[in-house]
C-alpha cells in the first residue's frame, strides 16, 4: 500500500456526550488538552493511558505533538473521545497504520449513552410504586 502522510491530520472523537477535536502535527510527543499538559487535565492513570493508546500502539508517542479541544460529559468520556479522535487523525496522517488502529478498536465508537427519560416515569425505565390500596 502507498504510504501517504500529512503535514497536519485533524480527527473528531466523540464518547457518551463529550466530543474531542484532535490536531497532530509531527513534533516531540507534547499532548496538550485544552491549553493543559495531559498529567494535568486527566489525572486518573486510566484515563492518561486511554489517551496515549492509540500514539503508543502506533510507536509515534515521541514523533507527533497532539493539541486537543474536548467539551461535554465526564473524564472517562472525554478520555474515550480523546482516544477516538487521535484514532482518526493518525489515520489521516499515515494510511498504513489503519490495520494496527483497527485492530485496536481505536476507529470504533462506544456508542452507549444514557437512556432518555420517559414521560409518566421517574426515570428511563422506573415507574411508579404499586399501591394495592
Amino acid at each position: 500500500m502507498a504510504e501517504t502522510k500529512v503535514l497536519d491530520a485533524l480527527g473528531t472523537g466523540r464518547r457518551k456526550t463529550s466530543v474531542a477535536r484532535v490536531r497532530i502535527r509531527p513534533g516531540s510527543g507534547k499532548i496538550t488538552i485544552n491549553k493543559r499538559e495531559l498529567e494535568e487535565y486527566f489525572v486518573v492513570p486510566q484515563d492518561r493511558n486511554a489517551v496515549t493508546a492509540p500514539l503508543e500502539s502506533c510507536e509515534l508517542r515521541d514523533k507527533v505533538d497532539v493539541i486537543i479541544r474536548v467539551h461535554g460529559g465526564g473524564n472517562t468520556g472525554q478520555a474515550g473521545a480523546c482516544m477516538q479522535g487521535i484514532g482518526r487523525a493518525l489515520m489521516k496522517y499515515d494510511s498504513d497504520l489503519h490495520e494496527k488502529l483497527r485492530e485496536g478498536e481505536y476507529l470504533t465508537r462506544d456508542s452507549r449513552m444514557k437512556e432518555r427519560k420517559k414521560p409518566g416515569l421517574h426515570g428511563a425505565r422506573r415507574g411508579t410504586q404499586f399501591s394495592k390500596r
